[in-house]
């Protein structure tokens, strides 16, 4: 099953997601609602209660009051046959008022019992029809999850990678839908005019000048063999074809670090100054720790001011070793000393820096040939990586220094950094339709933990979702 039939299954899943929400807050409204009716009456009906009982309580004092001038009047005749009279009518009185205010008590009790029973029912019977709801949108949901389970969950991610995606993708596809949509605006009908204002609209959307080419090219057939005529059917037959071409390069493609079962695994990262590739060791160093690995850094860029301080500072961070040198010393020297220590403390991982100075490749590719000669003679398959780290921000340069990078080294992988500060996400589509190099590692945001492996099928749903109903 290819991309966009994940991205179609994933698009309904999150469609039968929002219908059982909105569902479930009519219905939460409903017994909201309910409840504050019934609590409403139970406190009326208790303010009334306590509005009559301090009447009730003032009439009987006023007929004892009453009472007790007639008894004190007839004191003056007799005082001991009074005052016996007085005892025994005090003693009837106070019998009453008892029996009175314990008939009213439990009168009171009785109508709060019945409002309860009343609200307990009101509730039973909404989450009955709440539970009625869930079952139907539960089946059409599970039907969509069993379909797809071979697919989209063939890599298991958590819903909080799928909301970084989102959320890291959300300047990307407002820009990217904005645009598009500018194209449709003052869509009349499927001419060449057409064709040349959406190439312009996807070399602006930085997929890249070959891909947007090629991209208008096979369109004008496929809008002519689907019979496309509105607004909307040619554009979902865009974004089937850009996912399609998408998935079409990256056949067969690895986006997993490549680490050794037992030994020491090297990685080596290139990259311009600037781009973000001291960070994203100490990022990736952090995760691998993590994870039970004992790692090691290298600080082989020995040319840049301050690069050996910046990745000592994220060893310190991390809480892992690193074997550096003072500034200006051979990185190949630096390179020895790591892997000689790496091997003797039975190392996991060696992150090995190195400097971008891809002003002048001689220099550079002098360099990377002698620090990978070094790696070579002690362990023979290493480096088992080449991450080649890009600024997402800065679009089609990032496409340059990564044709430049790859004549100058043998890169195996990229890693994109600040992807979610940025609108041009579109490169990495670039980046595998044109060099067919797989993105290894994604920079979703400043935190370590934002720092997460490709997922083509994330990406892909995060860049167009908005597009296609």
């Amino acid at each position: 099953m290819g991309l966009f039939d994940i991205f179609k299954r994933k698009k309904h899943k999150d469609k039968v997601s929002e219908e059982k929400q909105h569902s479930e807050n009519v219905e939460s409204k409903k017994l909201n609602s309910a409840e504050n009716n019934v609590n409403d009456e139970v406190k009326d009906e208790i303010s009334k209660d306590k509005v009559q009982e301090p009447l009730k309580n003032e009439e009987s004092e006023q007929d004892l009051d009453s009472k007790e001038e007639k008894e004190t009047s007839s004191i003056l005749d007799n005082q001991a046959s009074v005052n016996e009279e007085i005892d025994d009518e005090t003693a009837v009185q106070s019998n009453q008022l008892t029996e009175q205010e314990s008939a009213d008590i439990k009168v009171n009790e009785e109508n709060i019992e019945k409002r309860e029973n009343e609200k307990a029912a009101e509730v039973e019977e909404s989450q009955t029809k709440e539970h009625s709801t869930d079952s139907d949108l539960s089946d059409d949901e599970n039907s969509v999850e069993e379909e797809s389970s071979n697919d989209v969950n063939s890599i298991e991610y958590s819903e909080n990678e799928e909301d970084k995606y989102d959320k890291g993708l959300e300047k990307t596809r407002s820009s990217f839908m904005d645009k598009i949509n500018r194209l449709f605006a003052n869509f009349r009908s499927v001419d060449e005019e057409f064709f040349e204002d959406l190439e312009d609209t996807l070399i602006e959307s930085d997929v890249g000048f070959d891909m947007a080419v090629k991209l208008t090219d096979e369109l004008r057939d496929e809008v002519k063999l689907q019979n496309a005529k509105d607004s909307e059917a040619v554009k979902n037959v865009i974004i089937k074809k850009m996912i399609d071409i998408y998935d079409e390069a990256g056949n067969g493609e690895n986006n997993s670090i490549n680490l050794v079962s037992d030994g020491l695994s090297v990685i080596m990262f290139v990259g311009v100054n600037g781009v973000g590739k001291t960070t994203t060791i100490g990022k990736m160093a952090k995760l691998y720790k993590d994870q039970g690995k004992k790692v090691l850094l290298a600080a082989a860029d020995t040319f840049r001011a301050g690069a050996i301080q910046q990745l000592d500072v994220w060893a310190q961070r991390d809480g892992v070793d690193i074997v550096k040198k003072e500034e200006g010393s051979d990185p190949a020297a630096v390179v020895y000393e790591a892997v000689q220590k790496a091997k003797k403390d039975n190392y996991d991982i060696l992150f090995v820096d190195t400097a971008g100075r891809l002003q002048n490749k001689v220099n550079l590719m002098n360099e990377l040939a002698k620090m990978k000669k070094v790696l070579t003679r002690e362990i023979p398959e290493a480096p088992h990586e080449v991450l080649l780290t890009l600024d997402a921000t800065t679009g089609q340069n990032a496409l340059n220094q990564a044709k430049l990078f790859k004549q100058v080294t043998d890169v195996t992988g990229i890693v994109l950094t600040k992807l979610d500060g940025t609108a041009k996400g579109g490169i990495i589509l670039a980046i595998r339709n044109e060099l067919h190099l797989p993105v290894k590692y994604v920079g979703l945001g400043e935190k370590v933990t934002d720092l997460s492996k490709f997922n083509p099928s994330e990406y892909v749903y995060g860049l167009f979702k908005d597009l296609v109903d």
